[in-house]
C-alpha cells in the first residue's frame, strides 16, 4: 500500500537557502516554510532504516518527549523517546494488530492523553480488500478503538469493538486519525477525527464523549472542509490536530491538492467546531520537491516546550515516509495576533 539527525545549529536550519529540482519544477527552500516556521536543516529526525514511520502523538513530560508512531512494516503503534526531540530511540511495539477482531488487522494513528494516572489511546483500526477503490488503491474499511496504560507503554483494549465507525455518507468507508482532548469545563472528552476514503479521507468531524467509549457525533458534521478556492487544500482535508491555546483552539492539518499532493495548514476557532480562520500564509509547511518530503508533508503534531513550538510530521518521497521537524518561535502559531 502506497502511505504516506543530528543538530548543526537552529540557525543554520532558519538560514538554510538551497535549489533544487525535481520533475523539472525548482524549489527554493526559503520558500518551504511560511508564517514563522522553520524546518530543521537535518530532517528526518526518525524513520529510515525502520522502513515507513507515519501519523504520531507526542507528549513532553518529565523532560523528555514521548513519541507514538504508526510503524507501517509492524502494523503496529510503537513509542520512540527522546530529551530534545531530534535524537529519537529505536521505535518499540506497544500495541500491535489483531487480526481476530475483525477491524484490527493493521492499527496505526494514536492519540495519546495522560489523565487522571493513566494514559488513554484513541487509535484507528484497518481491514484491507484487494478490490481497488476510484483511485486504483486498495480499498477497505477504518474504524476507531481505544485502549488504556499506566506506563504508556502496556496497553489494554478497553472495547471488543470499535468505538467510532462510519455511519453517515459523508464518512464513506473509513473513520480515522483521531485527536482527542478533555474538557474540563463540560467534564467530557472530544474528539476530532478524519472521515471519507480509505486511502486519504476527505473531511473533519467532531464528537464528544463522557466516557472516551461511548461518543455522540456533531450534528455540524464535518466540521472542517476542503476550500476549493485555494488549490493546495482543493481537494480534501483531513490528519488535523486541534490545540486549545488562550482564547483559540488552532487547527494544524493536511489539505490535499489532489490524491497524492499534500502540504500542512493553520486555522483557528473559538469554538473548535464552526467559523474557522484560516492563516493567511497557508500552506505553512509544504513539499520540498526533493528529500524525505519530496512529494507531501503528511500528519502535523505540535507541542510548546521551552517558549517555542516543536511540530512534527511524516514526509513523503515516493513510498517512504520519515518524521520530520519544524520549529517556530511564535506562541501564537503564527498566525498573528
Amino acid at each position: 500500500m502506497v502511505t504516506r539527525r543530528e543538530v548543526i545549529s537552529w540557525a543554520g536550519a532558519t538560514g538554510l537557502l538551497a535549489m533544487a529540482t525535481r520533475n523539472g519544477l525548482a524549489i527554493d527552500a526559503a520558500q518551504e516554510t511560511a508564517a514563522g516556521w522553520s524546518k530543521f536543516q537535518e530532517n528526518p529526525v526518525l524513520g529510515g532504516q525502520y522502513g515507513t514511520c507515519f501519523d504520531i502523538g507526542v507528549l513532553y513530560e518529565e523532560h523528555k518527549y514521548r513519541m507514538w508512531l504508526s510503524w507501517r512494516p509492524k502494523k503496529s503503534i510503537a513509542i520512540s523517546e527522546s530529551t530534545d526531540g531530534i535524537h529519537w530511540s529505536a521505535p518499540e511495539i506497544v500495541l500491535g494488530p489483531n487480526p481476530e477482531s475483525g477491524w484490527e488487522d493493521d492499527i496505526n494513528r494514536p492519540a495519546v492523553v495522560h489523565r487522571g494516572g493513566k494514559y488513554h489511546m484513541w487509535y484507528t483500526g484497518q481491514t484491507w480488500s484487494p478490490t481497488p477503490s476510484e483511485e486504483g488503491r486498495e480499498n477497505g474499511h477504518s474504524v476507531i478503538g481505544y485502549a488504556t496504560s499506566l506506563d504508556g507503554k502496556t496497553w489494554v483494549r478497553e472495547s471488543k469493538s470499535p468505538v467510532l465507525a462510519s455511519e453517515l455518507r459523508w464518512e464513506g468507508v473509513a473513520i480515522m486519525c483521531p485527536d482527542v482532548h478533555w474538557d474540563e469545563r463540560n467534564k467530557q472528552w472530544r474528539m476530532w477525527y478524519s472521515a471519507g476514503a480509505q486511502y486519504e479521507p476527505n473531511a473533519v468531524g467532531h464528537a464528544t464523549s463522557a466516557d472516551g467509549l461511548h461518543w455522540v457525533k456533531d450534528q455540524l458534521n464535518p466540521v472542517l472542509r476542503p476550500d476549493p478556492t485555494h488549490t493546495w487544500e482543493q481537494q480534501r482535508v483531513a490528519g488535523i490536530q486541534v490545540i486549545p491555546h488562550g482564547r483559540w483552539f488552532y487547527a494544524l492539518y493536511i489539505g490535499y491538492s489532489d490524491i497524492d499532493h499534500a502540504q500542512i495548514g493553520l486555522a483557528r476557532s473559538t469554538d473548535g467546531r464552526q467559523d474557522w480562520q484560516r492563516c493567511a500564509k497557508n500552506p505553512i509547511i509544504r513539499a520540498s520537491g526533493h528529500g524525505f518530503d519530496a512529494d507531501a508533508c503528511y500528519k502535523p503534531y505540535a507541542v510548546f516546550v521551552g517558549g517555542k513550538w516543536m511540530l512534527w510530521y511524516n514526509g513523503r518521497n515516493e513510498h517512504l515516509e520519515q518524521i520530520g521537524l519544524a520549529t517556530n518561535p511564535r506562541e501564537d502559531l503564527g498566525f498573528g495576533g
